[in-house]
């Protein structure tokens, strides 16, 4: 029987973007990607060169298991393939990417005692970029937790983090690309306001925000001191971030933060 390193059940856009990242680390042959809509798996493993199947061979085949459906869609996927699971002689890694379901829920819901792997992604993922932020309970054997994140080291950084902090650390990294796009968005906006071209304010914005972030991650100085770096006195920036912290810029940033935790929490209700 073929066993397949990492087998994906759901290919939206986050298992999309993982197996998109799969496939810079493992050889295609050895990913298989499965979806309700069989159709969307297909094109998707026809564009990567790795194989398509249904559900049942996803649970039945996959070393580690990327259980890609929203949260109150993880139940009854559980109950779908547990028999199959409860059958395997072989071993294997449940890896869950819903909001708010701990590792011991899944596990609860697979109806066995299985090694869990639990990974908070981001859409950047999909070309090299990302942050996933993961954690593993007692059962995931270290030699288990080298061979997930070598194959997944394609998707950007994989940084694990205790499951108690994850939440919060999917509200910045995993919802912030939705945040991020919002400023992008606005910048260009205002940019064609003034009279450039909707492609070039967009270009100039991507870079600018791109370019910013390889400044402070390479440097590791303080964004507020980059800041400051580039507001001259009586300057034009600093008249911006005068306009930007009169609306509440800031307060606004890091209250969309707490409401996505808050409501990550719900979903784990």
């Amino acid at each position: 029987m073929l066993t397949f390193t990492f087998s994906f059940i759901g290919t939206g856009n986050m298992g999309g973007a993982l197996a998109r990242a799969a496939v810079k680390k493992l050889p295609p042959e050895q990913v298989l990607l499965s979806n309700r809509t069989a159709a969307k798996a297909e094109a998707l493993a026809k564009e990567l060169g790795c194989a398509a199947g249904p559900v049942s061979r996803a649970a039945g085949d996959g070393r580690y298991i990327f259980l890609g459906v929203k949260p109150q869609m993880m139940a009854a996927l559980l109950s779908e393939i547990a028999p199959i699971l409860a059958a395997r002689t072989d071993r294997f890694v449940l890896v869950t990417m819903a909001a708010g379901l701990t590792m011991e829920r899944i596990a609860a819901m697979a109806g066995g005692a299985y090694p869990v792997i639990r990974i908070m992604p981001n859409t950047p993922c999909a070309v090299g970029e990302g942050v996933v932020l993961w954690d593993a309970n007692s059962l995931v054997t270290a030699e288990e937790q080298s061979e997930f994140t070598n194959g997944l080291s394609g998707a950007g950084v994989l940084d694990r983090l205790e499951e108690r902090l994850i939440d919060a650390g999917s509200a910045v990294a995993g919802c912030g690309p939705a945040f991020a796009c919002l400023l992008l968005e606005a910048l260009a906006d205002g940019g064609v306001s003034c009279g450039l071209p909707r492609q070039k304010a967009l270009l100039y914005a991507a870079q600018m925000l791109k370019g910013t972030a390889a400044l402070q991650l390479e440097t590791g100085t303080h964004p507020g001191a980059l800041k400051d770096a580039v507001c001259s006195p009586g300057g034009s920036t600093i008249a911006g971030v005068r306009t930007l912290e009169t609306r509440g810029f800031r307060g606004a940033a890091m209250d969309a933060v707490i409401a996505a935790v808050e409501k990550t929490r719900e979903l784990g209700k």
